[in-house]
């Protein structure tokens, strides 16, 4: 084999046509083969780190493509479905992303198409530091062992008598959950938790409060509440610690951080998440107590209404019943005597109908056997008919009428076979119109006519 063939020269191919005349190229092998070692060298390249601009984002049931593409050059690239969904980007064309991977190659058949493509196994929008590729690998990592659920699955009061929120003693979110509740009418119990919201030591006392609420009996939900800022600002409300924490606390929690675009591991794992402090507090408090209040009066006069009428009505109907039992016995006993008239006339009636239906069943009876006598009549007439017809055609003169004859012998017996008729001495041939006497002469039949006297009788 020629160099140039390189590791695509292993194993031997049978029954492969003849190469191209003349030409030093090793071959011919069958293309599948060189597609099978083509895609194994392509996956023994190294695994590395690309970064580029996505173009083409697009989804199938079990994979998302795009195209990779810088200033000098492009690259397909494919990640599953279920991966990319983990990180939770939303990358639009013209992102910048970092990827690492590795090549592959889809080698085709007889009815699709090969193809190349860089198998994405990580992702992260590039610039986006640190910071968030760990928050990211972190979501994950907390969302696969189920700990987003747990809150969600909490039930939580209508119209809680307790309340926890943790919050900064001097912050603008502390106000906004008094003005939502405020809002709902509610006047229940408050019990205040103020913990630092901003460095690295707020998640372990934000944790510390919330295990301190759950302990009061009386706490019925919890608030956590901050007002907007940056990444590194809100960065404490995504430690891992306080997630699990809040994952199995028994009281639920509705965590408000951050504005309407912010999102931290504390809103994921939370059984609500709103976007203002304000709809924190409303959320705790799902009922409008004033309007409730307010229904409730209504409803209350409404059916006191409805019970002095029916009452009233109830009386009026019983006095009118206590004066007129002799009208009402007497409205029934007329009614029960028409009663009777009308079962007697009916019974009349009836009778009568009964009467003139026999007298039709009867008729038609008799009609009907009638019509039975008549047919029977034709059709045995016709029967008759039929066998007078077969008879007469099995009439043994209708065939001789024919021109054919019935052979007899002297004592009138019938000569049915040419030995017996040579054996007779005299025939009788029986025409349709008389009877020729025969006789036999050698194998002839001829008609006996008086024979000359002295004449032999040969």
């Amino acid at each position: 084999m020629s160099e140039h063939a390189g590791p695509f020269t292993e194993g031997t191919f049978t029954g492969s046509p003849e190469g191209i005349p003349g030409s030093h190229l090793p071959g011919p092998f069958p293309v599948g083969s060189y597609a099978a070692k083509l895609k194994a060298r392509l996956r023994q390249f190294a695994r590395v780190q690309l970064v580029g601009e996505s173009w083409g984002l697009r989804r199938s049931r079990a994979r998302v493509y795009f195209e990779l593409r810088d200033a000098h050059g492009a690259l397909p690239c494919s990640m599953w479905a279920d991966d990319f969904d983990r990180l939770r980007l939303e990358i639009s064309d013209g992102a910048r992303v970092v990827v690492g991977g590795g090549c592959d190659y889809y080698p085709g058949s007889a009815s699709s198409s090969p193809s190349f493509t860089f198998a994405v196994s990580e992702l992260r929008i590039a610039g986006e530091g640190d910071l968030l590729a760990a928050l990211a690998r972190l979501r994950v990592k907390l969302a696969a062992e189920g700990l987003f659920e747990t809150q969600k699955r909490l039930e939580r009061p209508l119209l809680p008598r307790t309340i926890g929120v943790i919050t900064g003693e001097r912050g603008k979110a502390r106000d906004d959950v008094l003005a939502g509740l405020a809002r709902r009418g509610w006047a229940g119990r408050l019990v205040w938790a103020f913990a630092p919201v901003q460095d690295r030591h707020a998640a372990p006392q934000i944790a510390a409060a919330l295990r301190e609420l759950a302990a009061i009996p009386e706490v019925e939900v919890a608030i956590v509440a901050r007002g907007g800022g940056s990444l590194a600002d809100l960065f404490a409300f995504c430690d891992e610690t306080l997630c699990r924490t809040v994952a199995l606390l028994r009281v639920p929690v509705i965590s408000s951080v951050g504005h309407h675009t912010d999102r931290t591991l504390i809103d994921d794992v939370a059984a609500v998440s709103c976007s203002t402090p304000t709809h924190a507090a409303e959320a705790a408090v799902p009922v409008d107590v004033r309007a409730a209040r307010d229904q409730l009066v209504a409803h209350t006069r409404r059916l006191h209404g409805h019970g002095r009428r029916a009452l009233l009505g109830h009386a009026q109907l019983l006095r009118a019943l206590s004066r007129r039992p002799s009208e009402h016995l007497r409205r029934h006993r007329g009614r029960l005597h028409q009663l009777v008239r009308e079962l007697r006339a009916s019974g009349r009636r009836s009778l009568d109908e009964r009467r003139s239906l026999g007298a039709v069943h009867l008729l038609v009876l008799r009609r009907g056997r009638e019509r039975a006598l008549v047919s029977e009549t034709l059709t045995r007439r016709r029967e008759l008919e039929r066998l007078v017809l077969a008879l007469g055609a099995h009439d043994p003169r209708r065939t001789l009428a024919r021109g054919y004859a019935l052979v007899e012998d002297r004592e009138g017996e019938l000569v049915t076979s040419a030995e017996a008729a040579r054996g007779a001495a005299e025939l009788s041939l029986r025409f349709h119109d008389g009877r020729v006497p025969a006789r036999v002469l050698g194998s002839a039949v001829q008609r006996s006519r008086p024979r000359p006297e002295g004449a032999s009788d040969e």
